[in-house]
């Protein structure tokens, strides 16, 4: 992606920050000196450098500190402070992690780490566990505390919490690299959750749009809030993970707008991917019976929330409509055999405009998709 202007400018992950971190203050712990910037190596044989922000050793412990640079990625985590100690381990324990401030708890199964564990993902583990033995060698016992001071007030904006990740952020990355505006870490954390649920047993689960329609959704069917998956536009991306991780019930939830986008066929509804189309919702609406003039509103209408607005208020019920012709979308794309699938309409103030009730997504009579 551009601006007008230049290229966005990549950053690096939490994983590499740490890693890099971890590697600085093994040197340290066992040579007597901390490299300033520190070189590591990203999982694609790339070698990159980090400057040191903080570094302080005591007996038997070193500690090191990068900050997270996002580059022009709206990260949540850019410009924190990621520490690692090192201290020798245990005889025979190899590289080992503890979580300290700011890092997350892993308390609910399904999460790519066990229940008990810091939140430091697999990629970040090799990475630095392969950075410490750059230094202290194959069969090194190393103990590395990585935290993130400020972590526990950065995890309320993630998806943490609901994951059952508490008391602080995860260390993530599987390449080292943060990609501007990037939607693979949105994806991913639609995946952890469908996982997070189907480890706990939950029979449904609930993809919303935004805020608004995850709390009529959740309110509709008084849902656990492991159900909740916070889709976003990725509507596409959340099918595909369920077409082979199904959960017996799949709710999709929206506001008008993304689900008329939905029932017009596009699974990426975010607002880049095009707008709704006003001509075919007029059609809809005379198909349920609107006047001409009505339909002509609508075709001229500013917004989906207008045109909808418009139709309500001379009696004329689109969003039954609409929710199934996103049904209708939506089920093509999932076709699953032990997946029944729902679709909500939601206005703003959360109230039901239209539905789609369950049904199974699988029609005997449509080809099957490639798994």
């Amino acid at each position: 992606m551009e601006t007008e202007d230049r290229p966005l400018r990549r950053g690096w992950t939490t994983g590499a920050c740490a890693t890099a971190a971890a590697k600085a203050a093994c040197t340290a712990l066992l040579q007597g000196e901390f490299p300033d910037p520190m070189e590591v190596g990203l999982p694609s044989g790339q070698r990159v450098s980090f400057a040191l922000a903080m570094s302080s050793a005591s007996d038997g412990a070193a500690t090191a500190g990068i900050i997270k640079d996002a580059g022009d990625d709206p990260d949540v985590t850019h410009g924190a402070l990621v520490k690692a100690t090192v201290r020798r381990g245990a005889p025979g324990s190899g590289v080992t992690f503890r979580r300290g401030e700011g890092v997350g708890l892993v308390t609910r199964p399904g999460l790519p780490v066990p229940v008990g564990e810091p939140a430091i993902n697999p990629v970040p583990r090799k990475m630095i566990a392969a950075a410490v033995r750059e230094v202290a060698g194959e069969g090194a016992d190393i103990e590395v505390e990585v935290s993130v001071p400020g972590g526990a007030k950065i995890a309320e904006r993630t998806m943490n919490p609901r994951l059952g990740i508490l008391h602080g952020i995860s260390i993530l990355g599987t390449t080292g690299i943060v990609i501007p505006y990037s939607c693979s870490a949105w994806i991913h954390s639609i995946y952890r959750g469908i996982d997070v649920a189907r480890a706990m047993s939950l029979d449904h689960v609930a993809g919303a749009t935004g805020n608004a329609s995850e709390a009529a959704v959740q309110k509709f069917h008084n849902l656990h809030e492991v159900s909740l998956i916070d889709m976003g536009d990725f509507v596409g991306g959340m099918i595909k993970y369920l077409r082979t991780h199904p959960v017996a019930r799949v709710s999709i939830a929206g506001g008008v707008a993304k689900m008329t986008k939905l029932a017009q066929g596009m699974l990426d509804v975010h607002s880049k991917r095009g707008a709704a189309d006003l001509e075919a919702l007029a059609e809809v609406a005379v198909s349920a019976g609107a006047s001409e003039d009505l339909a002509r509103r609508i075709r001229e209408a500013n917004t989906v929330a207008e045109a909808f607005s418009l139709a309500v208020s001379e009696g004329i019920t689109i969003g039954d409509a609409v929710a199934a012709g996103a049904w209708q979308t939506a089920a093509t794309a999932l076709d699953h055999p032990e997946i029944a699938l729902e679709i909500l309409v939601f206005n703003r103030e959360g109230r039901l405009m239209g539905h789609a009730p369950f049904a199974p997504s699988h029609d005997p009579s449509r080809p099957r998709k490639r798994r």
